[in-house]
């Protein structure tokens, strides 16, 4: 049982992986052997991240829009035409947008939902081919979703849609898991609390405020989002699909 959390020779996709929690699991999996693809709207910004890992292992940048369908396609065409195989899919990509209710835009409603939620799916819909070419019974292919404890509770930061997209993702992670569960593909979500990221950066000055409301007394770490992210990767977690692991230090069971 000495290589349970072993994932060395596998290839892996990380989307929004140029920052935040998407560039913390992208170096998690780089360190550990995994041929590991990010991919961003700012090309700059993502090549930057891709050759900031280069250094630690294999990591390959691949920009690309996934805000609408034309953007899926075209970077999964990319994707393909390099690999027929891949273990690992990290859904990470999002956008968040607050308002008061009484103000929310419908367009900060639909972009956050056909990035957050749409994207999700049809991205992995469009890379269920080499996930099963990869998958076996004994060790399947991997789709990991980020979603939020704020799609477990009430969020007292108004953003309505940001909410309800990282429900529907929590949702949409245990409908998958159930249907690609015959081709031997697992499926599970990661629902972060409070991790330094861009969507966050406003709060990060308040940083020792907000962390006594979580009992263990801090903020989320790129070792906390890797070693989440690695686990649900492994041979450990070979028999856990259709969950939504919560990576939040007991914040929401303690509201």
């Amino acid at each position: 049982m000495k290589d349970l959390f072993n994932l060395q020779g596998k290839v892996a996709v990380v989307t929004g992986g140029s920052r935040g929690i998407g560039a913390m699991i992208a170096q998690g999996l780089v360190e550990n052997g995994v041929k590991t693809y990010i991919t961003a709207r700012r090309a700059e910004e993502l090549q930057a991240t891709a050759e900031e890992l280069s250094a630690l292992g294999e990591c390959i940048a691949i920009a690309g829009n996934l805000a609408d369908s034309d953007g899926v396609k075209a970077f999964a065409d990319e994707l393909l035409a390099r690999e027929p195989k891949i273990d690992i899919l990290v859904n990470n990509a999002g956008a968040s947008w607050g308002a008061p209710g009484d103000e929310f835009p419908e367009s900060g409603w639909d972009k956050v939902m056909d990035l957050n939620v749409k994207s999700v799916f049809f991205l992995t819909q469009a890379l269920l081919m080499p996930l099963r070419a990869a998958a076996s019974d004994e060790d399947p292919s991997r789709v990991i979703n980020i979603g939020s404890i704020n799609g477990l509770s009430y969020a007292a930061l108004q953003n309505y849609s940001y909410a309800a997209s990282k429900a529907a993702v929590h949702h949409l992670t245990r409908q998958l898991a159930i249907d690609l569960a015959p081709g031997n593909v697992n499926v599970n979500a990661i629902a972060p609390g409070f991790f330094p990221s861009k969507m966050t950066a406003h709060m990060l000055e308040h940083e020792a405020e907000f962390s006594k409301a979580i009992p263990r007394r801090r903020i989320g770490t790129p070792e906390d989002a890797a070693g989440s992210a690695i686990y649900l990767c492994s041979r450990a977690a070979a028999f856990v699909t259709g969950h939504v692991l919560v990576l939040d230090g007991g914040q929401d069971v303690s509201s």
